[in-house]
């Protein structure tokens, strides 16, 4: 696990305290060097979301993670569940990257 991918695991761990987390680097599915930290697919199921709408769920990741977000992360794919909802859920997989690259 990279330094970019144990802070996000750590900082979601300390505030919203989930039943589950998952967080795939799908970076080598991207144009970006070996070994980057810039794509991310992440699963929470919190009961820090029960009652909140998918949007406020969002935001308050993306607040936590601003600093990830304003620096390496450059996609961050957000799959939010309460633990009743994660019992009938299926993650989707992230799609193929449409291509494109920085020295294009």
């Amino acid at each position: 696990m990279g330094p970019i991918e144990q802070q996000i695991v750590d900082i979601v761990s300390a505030a919203l305290q989930p039943q589950h987390l998952e967080l795939a680097n799908e970076s080598y599915m991207h144009s970006v060097p070996p070994g980057s930290e810039s794509h991310f697919k992440l699963v929470v199921v919190s009961d820090a979301f029960v009652g909140q709408r998918k949007v406020a769920r969002h935001q308050r990741l993306y607040g936590l993670l601003a600093e990830q977000l304003a620096g390496p992360v450059h996609a961050l794919a957000l799959h939010t569940h309460t633990p009743e909802e994660w019992q009938s859920v299926a993650v989707p997989d992230s799609p193929n990257c449409l291509g494109g690259s920085k020295a294009d």
